[in-house]
């Protein structure tokens, strides 16, 4: 600091042999360059206020870094306990009530186009290492793993839906896993990366093959908890008169929930008018000749996003549409058996998508109220895959079924 006043000084006072304070050991006069106002004293003005300005920038910037850190912390903590509002956005956690810019650049949220920011508080105080900050990761992921901790089992089966495969439940497989559970996700024959022609699938027995494999594998004692979509929740259906006993709960999401003695083709006679956008979407196949009945039903790819992801972000339905397959005809038609010893002794819940195109509210809601489980739950904005346009409030509704004693 007494370096810059000298520069701006008017003149050089001249220092006494007996002032106070040091002296230069040097006792030659100063070099011209020294001198106020010399090209070298302004040149070493100049590198010092960059020097001071780099350094406080610097400062910034780590500053900045940390609150990133911190902020994506915490986001990934909320993304995977399912936090946030009924549209997913976890991202509000950061907003603070007098803010000005952002802490990460806008994005599109949904469809709406409407941007989600973080934004940084307008004060200008320097944070202290003394400030209570968010807790460190360590503590934040130990929380995460502890969540499974006390529950029936940690275990969950995801049955994907007609059409579908293993490859939709990705999001909801990475936020599980997260939270300390296993998750198997399965292609069901004919479906995902399943080679068997879906022409040739004889009945339900064997469509869910892959499946049982699973639950034979299961040790002694162990149990599962099945979550079924679409079609899938009659393979559950399937799997539950079989095995009462490796199941701990089912779950239908979005699903076919049948009674004893019905197919999955018999759900739709409860809906009250058919839809005209599923009539549209059907491909019929005529695996043995069109003299034979089909062998499969394929959708109408220029129709998928209407039909079932309606909701859903541009990605997944991109991902959907190269990679769905046909849904084998022959298990739709088969009449399921069920009994109370075994199917009735597994306790059942059901998730409904309310924005659901391809089987609608109106048709959930009549399952459920024929074959009433033991818990519904209302997925808010969902279209008929919510593992792609409701993947938070959905994981937090299957880790809320599998904490219920």
């Amino acid at each position: 600091m007494g370096n810059s006043l000298a520069c701006f000084s008017p003149k050089i006072t001249a220092r006494s042999s007996d002032s106070a304070g040091p002296t230069r050991p040097d006792a030659s006069p100063r070099p011209a360059s020294w001198l106020p106002g010399s090209t070298s004293c302004k040149k070493n003005k100049k590198k010092r206020e960059e020097t001071g300005a780099a350094a406080a920038e610097a400062e910034a910037a780590d500053a900045l870094i940390r609150e990133q850190a911190i902020a994506a912390v915490m986001l990934l903590k909320q993304h995977w306990s399912g936090g946030g509002d009924e549209n997913g956005d976890a991202l509000h956690l950061f907003r603070r009530s007098t803010s000005t810019s952002g802490l990460f650049p806008s994005a599109p949220s949904g469809k709406s186009g409407v941007k989600q920011s973080i934004a940084r508080s307008s004060t200008s105080r320097r944070r202290s290492c003394s400030d209570a900050l968010l807790p460190p990761l360590q503590q934040i992921l130990a929380e995460e793993a502890s969540e499974a901790n006390g529950v029936e089992t940690k275990h969950f089966v995801l049955v994907h839906g007609g059409g579908y495969g293993a490859w939709c439940w990705y999001k909801t497989i990475a936020l599980l896993r997260g939270g300390g559970f296993k998750v198997d996700a399965v292609d069901l024959m004919g479906s995902g990366i399943q080679s068997t022609d879906t022409n040739n699938i004889s009945g339900m027995a064997e469509y869910v093959k892959p499946l049982i494999g699973i639950i034979d594998e299961l040790g002694d004692g162990e149990k599962v908890i099945l979550v079924g979509h679409d079609f899938g929740g009659a393979c559950v259906s399937y799997l539950m008169e079989l095995y009462p006993h490796k199941i701990a709960k089912a779950i239908f999401l979005a699903a076919a929930m049948l009674k004893n003695g019905q197919s999955f083709l018999d759900m739709f006679s409860l809906q009250e008018g058919p839809s005209d956008l599923m009539r549209q979407a059907q491909i019929f196949l005529y695996g043995n000749g069109k003299d034979q009945p089909p062998t499969a039903i394929n959708l109408e790819r220029a129709l998928l996003e209407d039909l079932l992801f309606n909701q859903s972000p541009a990605k997944d339905v991109a991902l959907a549409s190269v990679s769905m397959r046909p849904i084998p005809f022959a298990p739709i038609l088969e009449k399921l058996t069920l009994s109370d010893a075994n199917y009735g002794s597994i306790r059942r819940f059901y998730i409904e998508t309310q924005e659901d195109y391809a089987i609608p509210a109106s048709l959930q809601e009549a399952m459920i109220k024929s074959n009433p489980p033991e818990k519904v739950f209302h997925l808010k904005g969902s279209d008929h895959s919510p593992f792609f346009s409701k993947p938070q409030a959905l994981h937090r509704f299957l880790t809320e079924i599998s904490k219920i004693p």
